[in-house]
């Protein structure tokens, strides 16, 4: 069994999941949305991380191990944190900006923070099928 999948995977789900959410953000504003870039969209780039690395250790070693037991807590912080706290980031940014609308040296902060259930659960599985391709083929 090689190790190599430890630190292959998290960057395939990144991957996947980037190249994924900028297809999917062109599809829907009908340009190359490369201003849609970050955070934020469909499918969530780090529940994608987090999951495959949970999902990678559930395969090769099973659910009983004490590292799939880290990587799943760690998973459920970064998926709440992208479902509570990084929404209301998005919310103040908004906030800031329409009470610097008349400042000359306000650059607009991102809007744009944070995800959605369903974001986060095509990252979930986005994780997950990157995770068993990779076990799957055995590296």
């Amino acid at each position: 069994m090689s190790t190599y999948a430890y630190a292959l995977t998290p960057f395939l789900a990144w991957l996947v999941a980037g190249c994924s959410k900028f297809a999917i953000n062109s599809i829907r504003a009908r340009t190359p949305a490369f201003g849609l870039i970050g955070y934020g969209g469909l499918p969530s780039n780090h529940t994608s991380i987090v999951c495959s690395m949970a999902a990678l250790i559930a395969f090769k070693q099973g659910l009983d191990q004490a590292a799939f037991g880290v990587a799943l807590t760690l998973a459920f912080i970064v998926m709440l944190d992208a479902n509570t706290l990084r929404q209301q980031v998005g919310r103040h940014a908004a906030a800031i900006n329409m009470l610097a609308v008349d400042a000359t040296d306000h650059k607009p902060l991102r809007e744009r923070m944070g995800h959605t259930r369903i974001e986060i659960a095509a990252g979930i599985l986005v994780g997950i099928l990157v995770a068993w391709g990779v076990a799957a083929t055995g590296i």
